[in-house]
């Protein structure tokens, strides 16, 4: 079960977070390369579902979230993540619900790429209210393979790992303010799977 805050933010106000103290420790940074699929039906987007293939430095991994809960930037949701081969999408041993997993492999050879984001990835392990959470500022693009519909992607993800989800709000709180001002952290339930859904239905637009 993933329990997550999805925060937006505007480009002016991104050196402003990172003078927090808090993002001044030693972090990581990673970039991720990411492909999410759907059938031609788009059956996962009925069900608010996302299938993801994701290049993490030279590791591949499949990943598989479920519809689930999202209010106020503050999303609940099961999720399955593991190695694969690129195009192997083998549901039938990453997924342990096993209802799901059949369904998956029944839907698998209607399965087509649809979108894709690219984007570095800044983490840091914090301890706040009681809590372990992972904060990750996302900087890249959402793209359609094959045309030139993009845009821009830049948020804040708090995963909480430990502790009370609560520390989830508080920890947004804090890092609004820094000593260079405020920052605009507006909570956000848009997932970049539903973000990328809606940059692709342009494609038939355009038809």
């Amino acid at each position: 079960m993933e329990t997550e805050l999805k925060l937006s933010l505007s480009a002016p106000d991104l050196p402003r977070l990172l003078t927090h103290p808090l993002l001044a420790g030693p972090g990581s940074t990673q970039r991720l390369l990411n492909t999410y699929f759907d059938t031609p039906e788009l059956d996962l987007q009925k069900r608010r579902m996302a299938v993801r293939e994701r290049l993490a430095g030279d590791q591949w991994l499949l990943t598989v979230k479920t519809a689930g809960q999202s209010e106020n930037g503050l999303s609940r949701r099961q999720e399955w993540e593991g190695p694969t081969t690129p195009g192997a999408l083998a549901f039938d041993t990453l997924v342990n619900d096993d209802m799901l997993a059949a369904e998956l492999m029944a839907m698998r050879p209607r399965l087509k790429a649809l979108f894709c984001t690219d984007f570095a990835r800044q983490r840091w392990l914090l301890s706040h209210a009681d809590a372990q959470i992972e904060v990750a500022l996302d900087q890249g693009r959402i793209h359609v393979s094959g045309t030139d519909l993009n845009e821009p992607l830049l948020e804040l993800e708090l995963e909480l790992l430990s502790g009370p989800e609560s520390a989830l709000m508080a920890l947004a709180d804090v890092l609004r303010q820094t000593p260079q001002g405020p920052v605009g952290l507006t909570p956000s339930d848009a997932s970049k799977a539903q973000r990328g859904m809606v940059l692709w239905a342009r494609t038939s637009a355009k038809v």
